[in-house]
């Protein structure tokens, strides 16, 4: 149960670092991100695909760029991301059996 919620979290913090590069690097290739991030090729593709179906970043005769939508979705993020972090935390079930005691 554990080990999917583990292996999605991986894959997005994947999905995450490809687009900070193509944020800071804009028009960028797979060769490239594959080089100085280390993950295979096919990984950085999928990331790239899975990112231009949510609208974050488009192909170019160049490499990649981001998109309108990518400035409102990193302004929102952080915020995402620590609203799963609290509820992550409510989940923990060692701390509310100390609290109980």
């Amino acid at each position: 149960m554990i080990d999917r919620l583990e292996k999605e979290v991986d894959m997005l913090e994947r999905h995450l670092q490809v687009l900070k590069m193509v944020i800071e690097s804009e028009p960028i290739g797979i060769v490239k991100m594959s080089n100085e991030t280390g993950y295979p090729h096919h990984k950085v593709r999928y990331s790239l695909r899975v990112l231009e179906e949510e609208n974050l970043i488009e192909p170019s005769s160049q490499g990649a760029i981001t998109t309108e939508r990518t400035e409102e979705f990193v302004a929102e993020l952080d915020g995402k991301i620590d609203e799963i972090s609290d509820k992550l935390d409510e989940m923990k079930i060692s701390e509310a059996a100390e609290a109980e005691n």
